[in-house]
């Protein structure tokens, strides 16, 4: 015979838990437990079952991470997600390090399920839509939402919307549980429900806005789909909008394109004639048609894009984080400030300069305008994706047997983590196609700092960095290959 535990609609991962601390320190087995919830009635030829028995003398012991795991998977709908999770438990008083071996079939099949009701909790998070209702005598105002979660979520997501919507009093309807905000108290019950009438006033002021803000330029519908299924589209007051948009997007784009603006602001053209004549560097061969590049927003405000510069058969590049204002003016990388630094700490650790290709991780100078000053700004996460794109194009081309990431933008780009940079200062990492890169600071958090004790510290370990990757490159003289 086996053990029947019947698991109530609410406090379901606190009733899991117990039954199953009692069963597993009683070395109950899985094949002998059958989880059911509390509201299924028993099958025609179901044999007796047996009580659930006290907690006995073994000691159940879990990883730290393992309650977290399962107050999410007791939520799941999935056939047989509470066995699956039982097993699991039992599985790990042998084995206490399992979670770590995500090749195991049960851990996988277990930490899917975690993923389905993260999944979950993000949707209702983003798809519930409050609507304010009328309550005579009421101190705070009233708002009622709908919802119809793929999982038993309601509860692991009611301290979300409690923080979120502390200022009100407010009621969550799915058809199983409603989540209840009243006076700063949280509650809830299980009770059958069906879609209330909760149409307001503000949903037509929603939907004009909703529209207006619509970039039909950016449609992407699959993508959009798949973030915003249309299971959720009938209770959002927006989606009655999507059909008539989405097919009057190709036209709305072509007549965007007709009316956009074809000549570049009078500002554009004083600078430009300012500019001295530069023959073109040869490693500007690299990134031919960068001038045209619209692949991030930053080229609308820069001079021009600055692309990299020097021999395209050099061992050593050296990737910066993005042009400077003079850069940005002359088109060349490492001219200004931070460039003629550069130069001088490079000649002091024995670096030719003529002898490097120099480059950024992004093309184009990211600023802010202040009185007639360009305020240098640090480019996102974003805009360094967007634009490795280039530099990965550098590379390639150039093809060089190391390169030196300076700075966190620098490091961003090549290996894909941008932080912790003075610890790796001076270390071997690889890019992400496996190319080695040394880490390094840039020069222009020399010219940042403090204090002078500071700026010698950053000097000194640059000038370090810079005679590392000369003598690393020197040691290759007789063996050519330090991939």
């Amino acid at each position: 015979m086996r053990h029947t535990v019947a698991l109530p609609r609410l406090g379901l991962a606190t009733a899991w838990r117990d039954a199953a601390r009692a069963l597993a320190s009683n070395g109950v087995r899985g094949d002998d437990v059958n989880w059911v919830m509390a509201d299924t009635e028993a099958g025609l030829f179901d044999a007796p079952d047996l009580p659930l028995p006290p907690p006995g003398m073994r000691k159940v012991a879990v990883p730290k991470t393992f309650p977290a795991l399962a107050e999410q998977v007791c939520c799941s709908r999935t056939p047989g997600a509470h066995d699956a999770l039982y097993q699991l438990l039992l599985r790990l008083q042998h084995t206490p390090r399992l979670l770590t071996n995500r090749a195991d079939p049960l851990v996988r099949k277990v930490e899917e399920m975690a993923k389905n009701i993260r999944r979950d909790r993000h949707k209702m998070r983003a798809f519930v839509r409050f609507r304010e209702v009328t309550e005579p005598g009421a101190n705070r105002r009233r708002f009622v939402a709908w919802f119809e979660p793929d999982h038993r979520i309601e509860e692991l997501n009611a301290s979300f919307f409690a923080r979120r919507f502390a200022d009100m009093d407010w009621a969550i309807v799915t058809p199983e549980v409603t989540t209840t905000f009243k006076d700063g108290t949280l509650s809830f019950n299980a009770v059958a429900s069906v879609p209330p009438d909760i149409r307001d006033d503000t949903e037509e002021l929603w939907r004009t806005y909703y529209a207006n803000i619509f970039n039909p330029a950016r449609l992407k519908i699959k993508a959009m789909q798949a973030e915003m299924p249309k299971k959720y589209w009938k209770n959002m007051p927006e989606a009655v909008l999507i059909p008539d948009l989405i097919a009057q997007a190709e036209a709305r784009v072509r007549d965007m394109r007709e009316t956009a603006p074809t000549l570049a602001p009078a500002r554009a053209r004083r600078i430009l004639d300012r500019l001295p004549e530069r023959s073109l560097p040869s490693g500007e061969t690299a990134l031919q048609g960068i001038e045209a590049c619209t692949r991030c927003p930053l080229g609308q405000m820069a001079t021009q894009a600055v692309p990299g510069e020097g021999p395209m058969d050099a061992r050593l590049m050296i990737v910066g984080e993005q042009p400077g204002d003079q850069e940005d003016l002359h088109g060349r990388p490492f001219v200004g400030p931070a460039g003629q630094l550069f130069n001088e700490i490079a000649a002091q650790a024995g670096l030719d300069r003529s002898t490097v290709y120099l480059t950024n991780a992004v093309k184009h100078f990211k600023f802010t305008p202040r009185g007639k000053r360009r305020i240098h700004q640090r480019p996102s996460a974003s805009e360094v994706h967007h634009c490795r794109w280039w530099l990965s194009r550098e590379v390639s081309q150039v093809a060089p047997q190391l390169i030196m990431a300076m700075g966190a933008t620098a490091a961003l780009s090549l290996t894909g983590n941008g932080k912790g940079l003075l610890k790796r200062c001076g270390k071997i990492e690889e890019t992400l196609e496996g190319i080695r890169v040394l880490i390094t600071l840039h020069p222009s958090a020399i010219l940042r700092a403090h204090d002078p004790a500071t700026a010698a510290q950053y000097r000194a370990v640059l000038r370090r960095d810079l005679a590392l990757a000369a003598a690393m490159l020197r040691s290759t003289d007789n063996d050519s290959s330090i991939h």
